[in-house]
């Protein structure tokens, strides 16, 4: 599995395109943090990072995918998943080192992001950041990457071409981040239910955790989520 794992995180920083997916989303984070007047930290008057990470899920639905999407992909492209079934390693050593590898990648590019935070907390004048809220955002930021990534990975399992998987990955984390909170809003929902329906949605939990409060059934949440794309993922690779 660690095998896999390094060869991915290998593969990905292989090409200029790796580099320039982390940079592009550094820049753009960057752009909107700091230059845009809409969404600029600056011009709001007080130490808060709540702009980046109701921002940050949305740049990463590309930045992801992305990362992701030859994963496997590329795998059935250029026939080397034949090669790598006949390794001593099972489908979900295969899958869960490729996740790993993915997801590395994806902590790379969050990291530099801490500095944003450093900055907010010496240019502020008293009181600082909140803390503990800013840790949690962070969980959470990651958490939803996590997941991402399980799409990503499973998305990439069912094509061999890649802007295909990049689509599909984008769509499927829109849809998981956004969707069942745009459901529940309809008024078929509002005698109860669109608070169940809410509750199916990443932005939920998201929100919950970024209040500082790491909440075990927003954990278990992230985690089921993640084990289910990953099983699909296991399977597929069997059926082939």
């Amino acid at each position: 599995m660690w095998m896999i794992c390094k060869k991915e995180w290998r593969q990905f920083f292989s090409s200029l395109t790796g580099y320039i997916a982390i940079v592009v989303f550094l820049l753009l984070m960057g752009l909107f943090l700091f230059v845009f007047p809409a969404s600029s930290i600056l011009d709001f008057g007080y130490a808060s990072l709540e702009n980046f990470f109701s921002l940050a899920p949305f740049v990463m639905l590309f930045l992801v995918p992305t990362i992701t999407m030859r994963s496997i992909a590329d795998e059935y492209k250029s026939g080397t998943f034949e090669l790598l079934k006949t390794l001593p390693v099972s489908p979900a050593n295969i899958v869960w080192g490729k996740y790993l590898g993915c997801l590395l990648v994806v902590a790379i590019a969050l990291l530099p992001t801490v500095v944003y935070a450093v900055s907010i907390q010496q240019l502020s004048a008293r009181g600082g950041i909140d803390v503990g809220a800013t840790t949690g955002s962070y969980i959470g930021l990651l958490m939803l990457g996590a997941v991402y990534t399980a799409v990503g990975i499973c998305a990439s399992s069912f094509t061999n071409n890649t802007v295909v998987a990049f689509i599909v990955s984008a769509f499927i984390c829109f849809f998981l981040y956004s969707g069942f909170n745009a459901i529940s809003n309809l008024s078929l929902f509002n005698a109860g239910a669109d608070y169940y329906i809410e509750m199916l949605g990443i932005d939920f939990h998201y929100r919950s955790i970024s209040r500082g409060v790491i909440d075990t059934r927003d954990i278990i949440y992230f985690f089921a989520v993640i084990f289910l794309f990953l099983l699909v993922t296991q399977r597929n690779l069997v059926r082939r």
